[in-house]
């Protein structure tokens, strides 16, 4: 299997009079070891080892871990193969070899070779490994998600005395946050006695890629009162977190430091900043920022094309693409997830199977597990319920979950309780402890009248302890992000927004709001008890407390965890008709542009 590196192949290119080595000059030969930079391919290698057997040098310790730097370089199934070969038929290896051969595995498909590898040459006790030892071993088990093989490597390192080592503590950090073990991630940074930038970037990274974006950021704050200065890497993660929490007054500070401190030529961070302004409701910022780019990659026309498809502009995303594509830049698996999701948010159908079909038989990209969500959503949004039922079941792999969730979600909006029956059964023989699933269902039931059905499920949920992740919705004012949580409204509002809440409802009634009871399933609830919940649903908390506390006439901006309810939809809407407010609410699967008593997806989402 080839292995090749631009910049050899680039030497190559400029220097024809130098020989491949399938080619060696006999009169005056070269030098082995120099031969093997000049190497593009893996058979070459073994053609240069083949030479330097018949030299007499193919037992010379330098010229043998040459040979298994280039191999694990970029790693393969047959380059990391014939890597521990050479491995071991060396009668001695050294800790330098061996750290090369972990590194290449933890790069590798089979990352936890390098843990067994490991435990062998601790076993034969001739080898003490080093500080370079542990970060390559960790990256293995963050790799394989090895929590267990990880905290004993973390224990070992302890005792060798290296676990506050440099290199070896933002591994660690890494490992236990890839492992999902955050708390164990923040033990370790606790503990170092001086963090630097390194060991903030692997903690705030850990938090962001965990979805704790409050705790980055305050990381972040910590970092800057101590007077270190991040760099690319920190600023990626900050935006990731500015993204998942809507925060685009931090996002705004993050993109002007970018620029003065000269980050804006990284193409990354530039490409952050377009996904971290969209994501924070500002798609003009977004579209500004991506139209000044220079050089725009696969990644910064992806961010492009998702950024339109998620605020509802389908035919801004095609084009996007159509010049993507007028530009010469390859598409990859981003690029068709965002324009199948642009297709499921405006009911192409259509347009959407022609974008799956050419991502598999014109690019020859291999659809995710995502992609085939987006098709299920695709096709249950338009009411092709049917045909989305037997795309999950002719799947090339097992359906998951997420998969069946996504088609009951379709099932409650067209109201089909048979089918979310059926799908219901397939959820729960592969996850019966997710209470949104119970929760759905048993809406449906209600909205059928099927109340004896409602107490059953309930009942079924309340055995198996499936808890339902409340609503949250966040707002940002002042630099400040507000989170407020559906039911614990009424306890825990201040009576100032109690009254601001009030007075919303009030002149939305004037307006002819009417609250949507018959989401509310609770059969011991009176109607009145019922209007009440929708009043403290977190959305409205939210956008309360942005007209309370934002001038007049400003966008509020509001990021929620789950789908938009449909009272809080049509609330909304009425809100930026008689307060002359722009709404912008980001909820779990698009964003809603509420503007004049209408919203930009059409009430079809």
């Amino acid at each position: 299997m080839a292995i090749s590196s631009p910049s050899l192949l680039l030497s190559f290119s400029h220097a024809e009079t130098i020989p491949k080595p399938s080619k060696i000059d006999t009169v005056n030969p070269p030098n082995p070891i120099l031969l093997i930079s000049r190497c593009t391919s893996l058979r070459e290698l073994m053609q240069i080892q083949g030479y330097a057997i018949k030299s007499h040098l193919h037992e010379d310790v330098s010229f043998i871990t040459k040979l298994i730097n280039f191999c694990t370089e970029y790693p393969t199934t047959s380059s990391m193969s014939y890597a521990r070969q050479l491995f071991d038929a060396m009668p001695e290896p050294d800790i330098v070899v061996f750290n090369s051969m972990a590194r290449g595995y933890s790069r590798s498909t089979t990352p936890l070779e390098a843990f067994s590898l490991f435990v062998e040459i601790l076993e034969d006790d001739y080898l003490l490994p080093d500080g370079y030892t542990f970060p390559s071993l960790l990256k293995a088990c963050a790799a394989a998600k090895a929590l267990e093989e990880g905290r004993q490597l973390h224990c070992l390192s302890m005792k060798l005395g290296l676990d506050d080592n440099i290199y070896v503590c933002p591994t660690l950090i890494n490992m236990y946050t890839e492992c999902e073990d955050v708390d164990a991630a923040r033990c370790v940074f606790d503990g170092i006695v001086e963090p630097c930038v390194v060991s903030y970037n692997a903690m705030i990274t850990g938090y962001a890629r965990r979805n704790r974006p409050n705790e980055a950021l305050s990381l972040f704050r910590e970092m800057q009162g101590k007077n270190l200065k991040p760099n690319e890497v920190t600023l990626l993660s900050v935006l990731s977190s500015c993204s998942l929490l809507g925060s685009l007054d931090l996002g705004k500070w993050i993109h002007e430091y970018a620029k003065k401190h000269g980050f804006c030529k990284y193409v990354k961070v530039i490409t952050a900043l377009i996904d971290m302004f969209a994501k924070c409701g500002s798609l003009d910022d977004a579209v500004s920022l991506f139209e000044r780019m220079r050089h725009k990659d696969t990644q910064a026309w992806s961010a492009m094309i998702v950024a339109y498809a998620n605020h509802g502009q389908a035919e801004k995303s095609m084009l996007m693409f159509e010049r993507m594509r007028s530009e010469n830049v390859q598409p990859d698996e981003i690029t068709f997830l965002g324009l199948l999701n642009a297709c499921s948010h405006a009911g192409l159908v259509e347009e959407g199977r022609e974008y799956f079909s050419r991502m598999v038989n014109e690019y020859g990209i291999v659809p995710s597990i995502k992609h085939y969500g987006s098709m299920v959503d695709l096709l249950g949004r338009a009411g092709h319920l049917d045909d989305a039922y037997r795309f999950i079941d002719k799947l090339p792999i097992s359906p998951t979950p997420m998969l069946w969730r996504i088609l009951l979600s379709a099932c409650s909006s067209h109201n089909n309780l048979e089918l979310a029956e059926k799908v219901s059964e397939r959820i729960f023989e592969l996850d019966d402890s997710h209470g949104g699933d119970y929760v759905m269902l048993s809406n449906l039931y209600a909205r059928n009248k099927k109340w004896e059905d409602v107490d059953s499920l309930r009942k079924v949920m309340k055995d198996r302890r499936a808890v339902k992740v409340p609503g949250c919705s966040s707002i940002e004012v002042n630099n400040v992000v507000h989170e407020f949580f559906s039911g614990d409204g009424v306890k825990s509002v201040t009576t100032k927004l109690h009254k601001a809440l009030d007075e919303m409802v009030k002149e939305l009634k004037l307006a002819g709001y009417v609250p949507d009871t018959s989401i509310v399933v609770h059969a011991d609830m009176n109607d009145q008890e019922k209007k009440i919940t929708l009043r403290y649903h977190s959305e409205k908390l939210a956008i309360a407390f942005g007209l309370l506390n934002t001038p007049a006439g400003t966008t509020i901006r509001v990021v929620k965890n789950l789908r938009v309810c449909r009272d809080c939809h049509n609330a909304a809407k009425l809100i930026s008709l008689i307060f002359g407010r722009k709404v912008v609410l980001r909820d779990v699967q698009r964003f809603h542009h509420f503007e004049d008593g209408k919203c930009s997806c059409g009430d079809f989402w």
